[in-house]
């Protein structure tokens, strides 16, 4: 006991309940309490003092462990400033993303289809491939009728609201939810232009929310009439137009700063259909909506009551005489490259083409006037550098747009013979170099001459002019099937050219441009001439073009000779196409008369003609020598400038034109009246003239006296051949 009271007095508290001391207790389980009291945020001195306080009965406790600590509160201040912090920093990124992703200059571009206008070499334009896009408009500059319209009906708040306007959008509500769909938008057209020019037409919920936010954006980097004028700008007015000025002049022929209240509220009517309530299609819905429009602008206040009863409904043009026609043989043709030139095409783009538009109708009415009647033809002209100045495809684009000079592969017949003969002359012959247009047999092959006359050694020149088959047929084993291959390849013949000897006599099929541009490269004396439609640049070049140069020069003496023998062709097979200055051409004529053919080149232009049936059936009486002649003939004489031949005569020895017999029924003639049915012979001075059905016109010795007329031509061998031979 002693001992007990010696000891000094410990002022511990005791825990009344369990009898023990507070601090021992805190000793116990000092750990797992701090743990627990670390995690509520109460560190360990604080626990200590409030622990201490409670026991002792301190009505000071509440202020320090009942209610909320005071660090709690300061946490929550803490937490409110990060938050204003990270809104700021979100509203900085929203500002760069905007500017990134929805710039200000790029609600002035029309987010419409690409559209290519092409022009011809004059710069007029001949061809639109996409929309109608109009220049932009200046709201403040227009009429206040125009801008009210639009305002009347999209959005009568504009003037006043920062983008969107919820009384719009709480009507709008009412409105859909009341009809049971969604049949009323509450955009505005601030909205409409951030829709129109940034975002996509998806309905999704973040498209909206971005829709608003670039609205906001708009409006507070822009004026409401700069607004207005963007979205009047590029808004879709139907029929492939966008823009209040192209379609004030689409549909009034008028400049929007001109157009009266019926025609403003007809336009503004249009932005909720385009498509549907169109003018040119749906008059009567669009003058239906016209009404709306003015009455819309009565109610709210734009308009009295007694200007909108004097509206009247408004009439349309009947015919767009500015529109631009969407599709011609030549357009389409000249289409892609014109692509590849513009590059990547947003919006608008102008392309010059090299077409020439007088040129253009001159072929177009040669075709027209051919006489034509099941049968098609087929024209193009270019410039000896490959500038293609003129084309038609078929004789009527609206009825086919299949383009016969540029799609269509066909049997060339003896036009193909320009490479055998090219040939011929690089190995060393000339045109006075003789030949045996005699019967041969090549590989148990027996070409024949149409007319089945032989007039044993002749001259190249005259061989080719009368275009002998059995000729060609020799020229072609002598000289080499691959040379002459290699011949049609350098003058840039693209087609699978069949490696057997019938290729000399056109049985490898050719497309009448590609085999027109062969020509030109005679003509030009460099070859392989590339026909192009657009201007050439030197980007339009590839790499191996710009370091070979892409083309090489005919040797001058194979070239006089190539034209001494094209210049003799048109006294013989091409006579019908003589012309009153220097040309040169070549005729062919397919196995049956299927594909008839003339190419030539005179002065600047070289021209290659096509006439036959799409289903490649025969044509009794068609050949190279009539009518395709005379279209390329009647083409030049105007093209040129030129007097016409007044009549064009063989007055060679013993000339015919096996290709004039007509050998089968005149009802199935495929071509028309256009060449005079003039039959007939006359004697005198020793001589005999016979006109033929197409016009020809042979002069043969004899008179009474003369020897019978030749046998029948033979029968076509199955390998293939061309009518043109032995015409002369």
């Amino acid at each position: 006991m002693a001992d007990r009271w010696d000891e000094p007095m410990r002022h511990e508290p005791v825990d009344t309940t369990r009898r023990t001391p507070i601090g021992q207790r805190y000793a116990l389980d000092d750990e797992p309490v701090a743990r627990a009291h670390r995690d509520r945020g109460i560190d360990r001195d604080d626990r200590y003092a409030g622990r201490f306080d409670a026991f002792l009965g301190d009505d000071d406790a509440d202020a320090t462990t009942g209610g909320e600590p005071p660090r709690r509160r300061r946490n929550i201040g803490r937490w409110v400033l990060r938050g204003i912090g990270a809104g700021i920093v979100l509203l900085v990124i929203a500002i760069g993303w905007l500017a990134v992703t929805a710039p200000l200059s790029k609600s002035l571009q029309p987010p419409t289809p690409p559209s290519i206008t092409l022009t011809a070499d004059d710069g007029t334009p001949v061809a639109r491939r996409g929309a109608i896009i109009g220049a932009p408009v200046d709201a403040a500059k227009l009429p206040p009728h125009v801008t009210e319209a639009f305002m009347a009906i999209e959005d009568r708040r504009f003037r006043s609201h920062w983008g969107i306007d919820p009384r719009g959008i709480l009507r709008a509500f009412v409105h859909n939810v009341g009809s049971g769909g969604v049949r009323e938008g509450g955009s505005t057209i601030t909205q409409q232009l951030a829709k129109n020019a940034f975002l996509d037409s998806d309905r999704t919920a973040a498209r909206k929310i971005r829709e608003v936010m670039i609205a906001f954006w708009l409006e507070a980097w822009l004026s409401k009439d700069e607004i207005l004028s963007r979205y009047l700008s590029n808004v879709y007015f139907g029929d492939n137009v966008y823009g209040l000025r192209a379609a004030s002049k689409h549909y009034f022929g008028r400049e929007p700063e001109k157009m009266n209240v019926g025609q403003a509220a007809m336009l503004a009517g249009l932005v909720k259909a385009p498509s549907r309530l169109a003018p040119t299609s749906n008059l009567d819905g669009a003058r239906k909506r016209e009404m709306l429009v003015v009455a819309a602008m009565v109610d709210a206040g734009f308009l009295t009551r007694a200007e909108g009863a004097a509206v009247q409904p408004q009439r349309v043009l009947a015919n767009r005489p500015t529109a631009l026609p969407s599709g011609t043989y030549f357009a389409d043709w000249v289409l892609p490259s014109a692509r590849d030139q513009a590059g990547e095409v947003k919006t608008e783009a102008t392309v010059r083409t090299t077409l020439d538009r007088r040129l253009q109708r001159t072929a177009e009415r040669v075709i027209r006037q051919a006489g034509l009647r099941q049968a098609q033809a087929a024209i193009v002209a270019m410039r000896r550098d490959g500038r293609v100045v003129a084309m038609v495809g078929g004789k009527d684009y609206g009825k086919s747009p299949f383009n016969r000079a540029t799609q269509a592969r066909r049997q060339p017949g003896s036009t193909f013979k320009l490479f055998v003969y090219l040939a011929a002359m690089r190995a060393g012959m000339t045109p006075d170099t003789m030949a045996d247009d005699s019967p041969v047999e090549i590989a148990g092959w027996k070409p024949k001459n149409d007319d089945g006359r032989y007039l044993g050694q002749i001259p190249l020149r005259r061989a080719f002019a009368r275009s002998s088959n059995v000729v060609a047929a020799r020229l072609t084993q002598e000289v080499g099937v691959r040379n002459v291959i290699k011949a049609a390849r350098d003058l840039g013949i693209s087609t699978p050219i069949p490696n057997e000897a019938t290729i000399g006599l056109g049985t490898a099929e050719v497309s009448l441009l590609e085999l027109t541009a062969a020509y030109a490269g005679v003509a030009n004396g460099t070859y392989p001439v590339q026909p192009r439609g657009l201007e050439e640049t030197q980007g339009n070049k590839s790499w191996y073009e710009s370091l070979t140069g892409g083309s090489r020069k005919m040797p001058d003496d194979i070239r006089d000779k190539m034209l001494d023998l094209l210049s003799s062709s048109l006294r013989g097979t091409g006579r019908e196409a003589v012309l009153t200055t220097d040309a040169y051409g070549k005729t062919g004529t397919s196995q049956a008369n299927r594909d008839a053919w003339f190419i030539g080149f005179a002065g600047d232009l070289v021209v290659g003609v096509w006439v036959g049936n799409d289903d490649s059936s025969p044509n009794p009486g068609l050949h190279g020598g009539g009518i395709p002649a005379q279209i390329w003939r009647n083409f030049m004489v105007s093209a040129l400038n030129i007097a016409p031949v007044a009549a064009p005569v063989v007055v060679e020895e013993n000339a015919m034109d096996p290709e004039a017999f007509d050998n089968g029924d005149a009802s199935e003639d495929p071509v028309g009246d256009a060449i005079p049915q003039v039959e007939g012979a006359l004697d005198g001075f020793g001589l005999q003239m016979k006109m033929g059905r197409d016009g020809s016109i042979s002069i043969t010795p004899g008179g009474r006296d003369r020897p019978p007329p030749p046998p029948e031509p033979a029968p076509r061998d199955r390998r293939g051949g061309d009518e043109d031979g032995g015409e002369f």
